[in-house]
């Protein structure tokens, strides 16, 4: 049923490709040797773990350098390994030894100030290390194996064995199309990897140049069958509307180029070796293409992370779970031009995000496996050598010779220009709706000046894309935060965006009328507290507060033709930006009535001098204001106190069996830190019971969590700001967790007052 037989076939041709080519590579990726105390005998290795090299500059060394960014292996409890470097200094040499169970590791001979030479121990700088890799000079070394065991993953020390049969691998093709000029973005040719080929061993070369070959003769594979099958024999291929044996193989074979494109997220040397997983993590981990000191040559027969045939199962269960129904046309158009459709379609789009993401650049990555798998089934998709990039849609300042002021100019007109054929093409009984993740706050793009006496920040990516709106003649009608990124993964210690915001917007009424500015802050005032509120309500992620809360605000800005300066002129997009997040910030700040006495001085107190000490006079004044005593707070388990100096309790040093029941000065700053000390470190089911024992104490500590998001995110103090984003984005899970005990005390005093 669906495409339940379509995902099997993925399965099964997948399959029948990694076995085909383990018959063709398999000596390239031999097993390796257990040592007696490990069981002796074979073991199938799930990755060799490789150090880039350089000679030392230092005249009297001129040792090879492994540049390693962590000597550990693995740190998980019971688990733990790592390599032990081995130095012979009267031959400047080095051997990697592996050290199983608790020790400490040598420090990382490379970070983010340069590397160190193990032998001799200077201190090198990058500069030197990107001059020998400029000048072909940087190699590799291999640093361990991971192998499977008989009781899991195990750790081994390198061959030369091993390394030798990794230097006969012998690439017949490789993919040697230049790197892009893009230095935010692409770091390895600052260090001589210039081509994309250069992103890759010749063992991966080789293992993905015979995967892709493979694709071709899976799909005629697939064909056959499907004639055996009784499909059809003649027709049209898929790229041109085709059903038959023909079509139904090419189908089948864009799956399987796409898992070899998926595979080179993998096989790759700027993967990276996680020890707190035990596993090779993709090179994507972020929009970027980073340098890498040291990688997993992950084994593509392993049978485990980066094996081919799991990828196509991985793949097989999101086809199955994909709908078949009737058919479907997909265009590739430029979405600047004309659609043809006028008043006629239904409009959702996720527009280009100014000079954040470089897409077509980095497509490359994948663009350059897909087009020897699979252009023969799309012939027309894959006509250039790399992907189109004249058209994208990025203001991107590389492709106009360095000029930013072309970059930006090329940017606003494209995104007019697709606006406004939107505008032509939209059906009048149907919103649209548009995707953005795009911070307020990104550095390289906001802009910072004066409002009304304050300082206020506003974002080009979110300035352009709204004007643009504006211009081609739409209103926006509401957001819709929208829960779309992934919870695990690299993002989880940064202050990511964890929702997309949905826009939604509708032409603006011809009848609009004009306002000014003051009425537009006046109506701002009255109206986006309320929706605040809402948000709050709805446990919006206090990172993506100051996002969200665009939608209402400008919803009030565009509903007018025009909004005026007190001297005729428009108000600018970017000053309805800054003034939306200055009402934002004020709403927050008047939430603190809503806070007991206590709290509103910690609140302030925060906002200083956050979790350090200062003086006890200044407290005190702060408490005066307050109408509130130094003393009081301290017993109420808020600050600490003693010679001359005062400091807010941190979560770490408060006491583990806290009840709220048995505090007798509760407070709602206490409730917070302690939800977030539960959360932290006993996981949901502690936080769970907690918030139900603080009862209504519990919301407004929600609400408290906001504000404090508020100050740290000014004052760019990440890590606080993660704790408290991270309270209300779990929020709901502790609503679950806490209702079952709420119900079991409801049920309590029920047989009780039966007489039970």
């Amino acid at each position: 049923p669906g495409a339940t037989g379509l995902a099997a076939d993925v399965r099964h041709y997948g399959a029948w490709m990694r076995d085909e080519a383990h018959k063709r590579i398999g000596h390239l990726y031999p097993k390796a040797t257990l040592p007696p105390e490990r069981g002796g005998g074979e073991a199938t290795v799930i990755a060799w773990l490789w150090a880039r090299t350089v000679t030392c500059p230092n005249p009297a060394c001129q040792a090879e350098m492994p540049l390693v960014s962590s000597f550990w292996l693995s740190t998980k409890a019971g688990k733990k390994a790592w390599v032990k470097p081995v130095i012979d200094h009267d031959t400047k040499t080095i051997e990697f030894e592996i050290v199983n169970g608790d020790g400490t590791p040598p420090a990382d001979a490379v970070d983010r100030r340069g590397a160190r030479c193990l032998v001799c121990e200077i201190a090198v700088p990058f500069t030197h290390i990107r001059s020998e890799g400029q000048a072909g000079r940087m190699g590799e070394r291999l640093m361990a194996i991971v192998a499977e065991g008989h009781r899991g993953r195990i750790y081994l020390a390198p061959t030369a064995e091993q390394a030798e049969i990794a230097a006969q691998a012998r690439p017949t093709w490789k993919p040697d199309a230049k790197l892009p000029h893009n230095p935010r973005d692409f770091k390895t040719p600052n260090y001589g990897m210039t081509t994309f080929a250069d992103l890759f061993t010749p063992r991966q070369l080789v293992a993905l140049t015979t995967f892709s070959d493979l694709v071709g003769e899976a799909r005629e594979r697939a064909r056959q069958d499907a004639l055996a099958a009784g499909r059809p024999a003649a027709g049209l291929p898929l790229n041109d509307g085709g059903t038959g044996a023909t079509a139904y193989a090419d189908a089948v074979a864009t799956y399987l180029g796409l898992a070899v494109s998926r595979s080179a997220n993998s096989l790759c040397t700027l993967a990276i070796w996680s020890h707190s997983r035990d596993q090779s993590v993709n090179v994507f981990s972020r929009q970027a293409l980073a340098m890498t000191w040291d990688f997993p040559e992950v084994n593509p027969f392993a049978g485990a992370a980066g094996d081919f045939g799991e990828t196509c199962a991985s793949m097989s269960k999101t086809v199955a779970g994909t709908p078949a129904r009737g058919t479907a046309t997909v265009e590739l158009r430029d979405a600047s031009e004309s659609s043809g459709h006028a008043n006629t379609l239904l409009i959702q789009t996720d527009p280009p995000y100014y000079d954040n993401i470089g897409y077509a650049d980095l497509s490359d990555f994948f663009f350059t496996w897909l087009r020897p798998s699979l252009r023969t089934v799309y012939p027309n998709l894959f006509s250039t050598l790399l992907s189109p990039k004249q058209r994208e849609l990025v203001a991107t300042p590389y492709r106009f010779g360095g000029n930013k002021l072309k970059a930006k100019e090329f940017f606003e007109r494209g995104l007019g220009a697709a606006f406004s054929s939107m505008y032509s093409a939209a059906h009048p009984d149907y919103p649209l709706t548009a995707f953005y993740a795009f911070k307020q706050t990104e550095a390289h793009v906001r802009y910072k000046e004066e409002v009304n006496g304050k300082s206020a920040l506003s974002s080009t990516g979110w300035e352009t894309m709204l004007q643009g709106l504006l211009d081609a003649g739409f209103s926006i009608t509401g957001t819709w935060p929208m829960r779309t990124e992934r919870p695990t993964g690299v993002k989880v210690a940064t202050n990511a965006l964890a929702s997309s915001i949905v826009l939604v917007f509708r032409p603006r009424p011809q009848t609009a009328a004009t306002t000014t500015r003051g009425e537009f802050l006046r109506e701002l005032r009255r109206k986006l507290p309320a929706a605040l509120r809402t948000m709050q309500q709805a446990s919006i992620a206090p990172v993506d507060l100051a996002q969200a809360a665009i939608g209402p605000g400008m919803a009030i800005y565009s509903a007018y033709a025009a909004v005026l300066e007190p001297g005729g002129e428009r108000l600018r997009v970017r000053t309805a930006l800054q003034l939306i997040n200055q009402v934002r910030d004020e709403a927050l700040s008047e939430q603190d009535s809503e806070y007991d006495r206590e709290t509103g001085w910690a609140i302030d107190w925060f906002a200083q001098y956050g979790m350090s000490e200062a003086e006890y006079g200044v407290a005190e004044t702060l408490a005066n204001a307050r109408a509130v005593s130094v003393e009081g707070m301290r017993q109420a388990g808020i600050i600490r106190s003693g010679r001359g100096r005062v400091r807010l309790i941190p979560r770490a040093e408060l006491p583990a069996d806290w009840n709220p029941a048995n505090d007798a000065r509760l407070t709602d700053w206490e409730v917070a830190q302690h939800l977030i000390r539960a959360l932290e470190t006993g996981g949901r089911e502690a936080a769970g019971t907690l918030r139900h024992q603080a009862g209504g104490r519990a919301d407004v500590a929600k609400d408290l969590a906001y504000r404090l998001y508020t100050i740290c995110e000014r004052k760019g103090w990440s890590q606080e700001a993660l704790s408290y984003n991270g309270l209300v984005v779990e929020w709901p899970e502790l609503v679950r967790v806490a209702a079952p005990a709420a119900g079991a005390r409801v049920e309590q005093q029920r047989l009780g007052s039966d007489g039970g």
